[in-house]
């Protein structure tokens, strides 16, 4: 059963990377950067988490940029962090890969494509679609959808929907005429659809845990940011947030006045 075992001050060294266990991307070199000025003069408020898989045996669960800027410390300081702060906790393998993936998940950049093979892997291990999705935080048709149509993602299109350059509703889409076609077909179904020009999408209402990321992001990088409002503006945020009752205009009208709230990528 996935817990946490305790907190702990831990020699640096014992902890290893597993080779299942990764940061789902590759490291910001400006945010590791950025971490390493602020571990020096602030300290490392937020322990390194790690899994204790036999007795005096971590690996490196979450917290890979804030790793790799206490290693880029040391070399510059020999004898800083020797020692750091950890969240040990203890599970079989299938809930540790599972909760590397969700503390991924926790960032506002997080891709679909991300959850598609932790997600295939613990349908297979025989974890039910409802204890996954209540690990992720999602619904169970969302997971059920992964489950059906990722297995026959071709890799450019996870690609294209890695980038944002596809949605995964229009790769549903794809994947569906694709199911249908004449066996031995699907792949040039789908090689077609993609090569179609892609639709502009329609702005969408804010869901307010996807608002809440986007801003906490741009507090982060621009934490003077402002913005210039009418009260039609603010308007139509609180009816965009709302979500049932948002018109096209009310959308347009938010996306415009607070850009910072959609993620353009």
């Amino acid at each position: 059963m996935l817990a946490t075992k305790r907190y702990e001050y831990l020699p640096i060294d014992q902890i290893e990377f597993h080779h299942t266990l990764t940061n789902h991307r590759e490291l910001d070199k400006a945010k590791v950067a950025h971490l390493e000025q602020d571990i020096v003069t602030n300290g490392l408020f937020e322990p390194l988490v790690v899994w204790e898989r036999n007795n005096n045996e971590y690996y490196l669960v979450g917290g890979f940029h804030r790793m790799n800027a206490i290693q880029g410390i040391r070399q510059s300081n020999p004898g800083y962090f020797d020692r750091v702060d950890v969240r040990v906790v203890t599970g079989d393998a299938d809930e540790i890969k599972a909760l590397n993936l969700k503390l991924n998940s926790d960032r506002v950049d997080t891709k679909i494509t991300d959850y598609f093979q932790t997600v295939i892997y613990l349908n297979n291990a025989n974890w039910s679609k409802v204890r996954i999705a209540e690990f992720f935080d999602k619904s169970v048709s969302w997971i059920e959808d992964i489950t059906r149509y990722a297995p026959m993602a071709t890799d450019s299109m996870r690609e294209k929907l890695a980038s944002g350059s596809l949605s995964w509703n229009r790769a549903k889409q794809i994947l569906r005429k694709a199911l249908d076609a004449p066996a031995g077909h699907e792949k040039e179904i789908i090689d077609q659809e993609l090569s179609q020009p892609a639709k502009p999408a329609a702005a969408k209402p804010l869901p307010m845990q996807k608002t809440i990321k986007q801003l906490s992001k741009s507090l982060d990088t621009n934490p003077k940011r402002t913005f210039k409002v009418n009260t039609q503006d603010i308007h139509s945020l609180l009816v965009t947030l709302q979500g049932k009752n948002a018109s096209p205009e009310d959308i347009e009208r938010v996306r415009n006045a607070f850009p910072v709230l959609w993620d353009e990528k």
